[in-house]
């Protein structure tokens, strides 16, 4: 009987056993062979599953993004305020973790920039997008109808997802640690958002 191959497992392990590798030489420096010796396969076998290394690296923060998100939704339930939970959407795009992956997001990035004629990227691009848009928007109507935040908050979720990859690019550009900076900005934001103690009382 022929075995019969999960070619999407198969795909994600591949991807998988590859992260440290990538992260260890960049996409440039980083040849089939040498993926295919660490994922333990046939150098021919990999092209049954991906179209070059550039899909490979596609894999890899699909599936690293995907946990991130996974884990972000947990983690959201645990807090209580609108602002603990917006800090925590924030910090979780300036974590150790996501640090580790920073520059195979950065060629993830480049190569999406460069190709944007394909639609399999072009579309996850687009789906992580509204991912965090969900989760802010879900965050600012949660603390309107709580009594949180005042009704004009909602305004702001544009501005929101500009200023999160406005951190991000500051992060990488000017390799400086953002975090007061994003601290500084939703304190300050939320003086402004929150309903304030006498008017809850009215």
């Amino acid at each position: 009987m022929a075995i019969i191959v999960d070619k999407i497992k198969k795909r994600r392990d591949i991807a998988l056993n590859c992260s440290d590798l990538l992260l260890d030489r960049g996409i440039k420096n980083l040849t089939i062979a040498q993926i295919a010796k660490t994922a333990k396969v046939a150098k021919g076998s990999i092209y049954d599953y991906f179209e070059n290394k550039e899909d490979i690296v596609f894999q890899i923060i699909t599936i690293f993004i995907e946990r991130y998100q996974e884990r972000l939704l947990l983690e959201l339930n645990l807090k209580n305020t609108s602002k603990e939970k917006v800090f925590l959407a924030f910090n979780h795009l300036l974590s150790d973790e996501f640090d580790k992956y920073q520059n195979i997001y950065k060629e993830y990035l480049g190569i999406y920039l460069v190709n944007k004629n394909s639609n399999k990227m072009c579309n996850f691009n687009i789906e992580c997008a509204i991912f965090f848009k969900n989760c802010i928007t879900k965050i600012i109507e949660e603390g309107i109808n709580k009594n949180e935040l005042i009704e004009e908050a909602n305004n702001l979720v544009n501005g929101l997802l500009a200023v999160e990859k406005g951190f991000l690019l500051i992060k990488w550009t000017q390799n400086v640690d953002v975090k007061e900076y994003l601290t500084e900005f939703i304190n300050t934001l939320f003086d402004f958002i929150e309903v304030k103690q006498s008017e809850k009382n009215i």
